[in-house]
């Protein structure tokens, strides 16, 4: 008897600037969807040569594998953050954790381009998502690539893009949009304003938590207390769940579309970004079984 192949839940290649705290709300959200089974985290870059961004982004990784322990953990493998061949970038007061972090060097980076293309192959035809809060640098890189585009045909759902962030490089931009082979949604620049993340949440909602590498940010970004607009968790919110009609769409061409706020659906929205963004970390499985002889002898090859 031969059973249905069950696809697992969506992959997400997350590409930002990392620079405004949108971003990093986003990436707390994809972290919430991932320990929900409701996605999976495919790959992280940074737009920008900031290693500083990079470190941050390993840091919240580190900090939501920190629920999965015991022999477990020594078999839970993530991807190196993916960091631009850009011009240095200036950092910023809320991505100051890189203590916390894995990341040493550039050397504990991946080149972006290839990190996407790499992730894009593990996944089932039509069961990945590209979210893209910051320049289109990277993309317009990775549209280069031999083969690259045909694998994107195949692998990629959508391509959610927040419209706030393409300025950085304009002819980047118009060559994703001319050029990107599956549908792209972009989230329209008042999006932000209208469905703002509630800054009393930071203090509410997260307070299980101590040394959380989000609020840290969100505390570091601006003066207390304030809402933050919601670009990229719109893109992250409508990536990861296109059918449940928290927005609006607008567009004759189904493949460039914009995701424009419903104030209908405004408190359903507020209460995901919540939901998802302060979720606990979640112990984690390997997806395959642990060796328990094998574990043990990594142990004590790791503490020679």
């Amino acid at each position: 008897m031969q059973f249905p192949v069950v696809k697992p839940p969506v992959g997400i290649v997350f590409d930002s600037a990392m620079d405004r705290i949108d971003d990093v709300l986003a990436l707390a959200m994809l972290h919430g969807f991932d320990g929900k089974d409701q996605a999976r985290i495919a790959g992280i870059a940074v737009s920008n040569s900031n290693l500083q961004a990079a470190q941050f982004c390993d840091a919240v990784r580190i900090f939501y594998a920190s629920a999965t322990t015991g022999p477990a953990a020594m078999f839970m493998h993530a991807p190196p953050v993916g960091l631009a061949d850009t011009k240095p970038a200036a950092s910023a007061p809320m991505l100051a954790v890189s203590e916390k972090s894995a990341v040493k060097s550039i050397n504990d980076t991946a080149e972006v381009g290839t990190l996407i293309r790499n992730a894009l192959t593990a996944y089932h035809d039509t069961n990945a998502a590209v979210v893209l809060s910051g320049p289109a640098t990277d993309l317009a890189k990775l549209l280069d690539m031999y083969g690259v585009k045909d694998l994107i045909a195949r692998k990629v759902r959508l391509l959610c893009v927040t419209e706030s962030g393409l300025s950085a490089d304009v002819a980047a931009a118009r060559k994703v949009y001319d050029m990107w082979p599956t549908p792209i949604v972009t989230v329209k620049e008042d999006v932000g304003a209208a469905l703002p993340f509630p800054g009393e949440s930071i203090e509410k909602d997260f307070a299980w938590a101590s040394g959380h590498p989000v609020v840290d940010a969100y505390r570091a970004y601006r003066p207390m207390p304030y809402d933050a607009p919601s670009w990229a968790m719109a893109a992250m919110l409508y990536a990861v769940r296109p059918k449940e009609n928290y927005f609006k769409l607008s567009g004759a061409d189904d493949k460039r579309r914009y995701l424009m706020a419903d104030p209908e659906q405004k408190e359903r929205v507020i209460r995901a970004y919540i939901e998802l963004a302060s979720a606990k970390p979640v112990a984690r499985k390997p997806r395959h079984p642990v060796d328990d002889k094998k574990a043990e002898e990594k142990k004590k090859e790791a503490a020679k």
